[in-house]
């Protein structure tokens, strides 16, 4: 019925979304997310080239990165991969992922995101670990991330400046930089708070 993978993706994806009412979040995961599936290159795949320009524009298209698990994300990459789906990609960030091995659980900073990436982003979703109390860190130490691109924005506005103060001051670098040493300590206090908190409720 269709001359391509791509194409029959696409096509299902589009009569899905349009049947649902067109949502405002619709997400499609490609079978090519990421770089290193790609062949030769994100910009040089056909099979995206054909999702960019099927794919209606309302559809979001998650990314993972260079891997599945990537260490970094360069705002570079980003632009290639923005340029044939034709749109900002849905980075599903699988930094913390440890359903792959469960043996280990990744308790470090948000960290190997370039400066200034929110803006070639559509949006940001943290795989994180499977043991639930473990993500204390990793999702406090996102949020001081993403505090800290709202405050970076080349051009902000009014109203988004006023979203950052209202963020308050002492879970986020105001001034439009992110340390991953700093925001580690930032976590790190507040879990210890949440902790010390845990233990004073009855029957603890």
């Amino acid at each position: 019925v269709f001359p391509s993978l791509a194409q029959a993706q696409a096509s299902v994806a589009n009569e899905v979304y349009q049947e649902l009412g067109q949502p405002s979040v619709f997400l499609f995961c490609p079978t090519e997310y990421c770089s290193s599936l790609c062949s030769p290159s994100p910009s040089q795949s056909c099979y995206l080239q054909t999702i960019g320009q099927e794919l209606l524009p309302g559809i979001g298209v998650i990314w993972t990165g260079p891997k599945v698990v990537s260490q970094e994300l360069s705002a570079v990459l980003l632009e290639e991969v923005e340029a044939v789906l034709r749109r900002r990609p849905v980075i599903w960030d699988n930094l913390y992922a440890n359903d792959y091995d469960c043996r280990r659980v990744f308790l470090g900073p948000y960290m190997g995101r370039a400066p200034g990436l929110m803006s070639r982003l559509h949006g940001l979703l943290l795989n994180p670990n499977c043991e639930l109390q473990a993500n204390f860190i990793p999702i406090h130490t996102l949020g001081t991330w993403f505090r800290s691109e709202l405050g970076s924005c080349a051009h902000p506005d009014r109203a988004g400046m006023e979203a950052v103060a209202a963020l308050g001051d002492s879970q986020g670098a105001q001034d439009g930089s992110y340390s991953p040493e700093e925001a580690l300590e930032l976590a790190l206090r507040d879990w210890v708070a949440e902790i010390n908190q845990q233990a004073l409720e009855p029957g603890r």
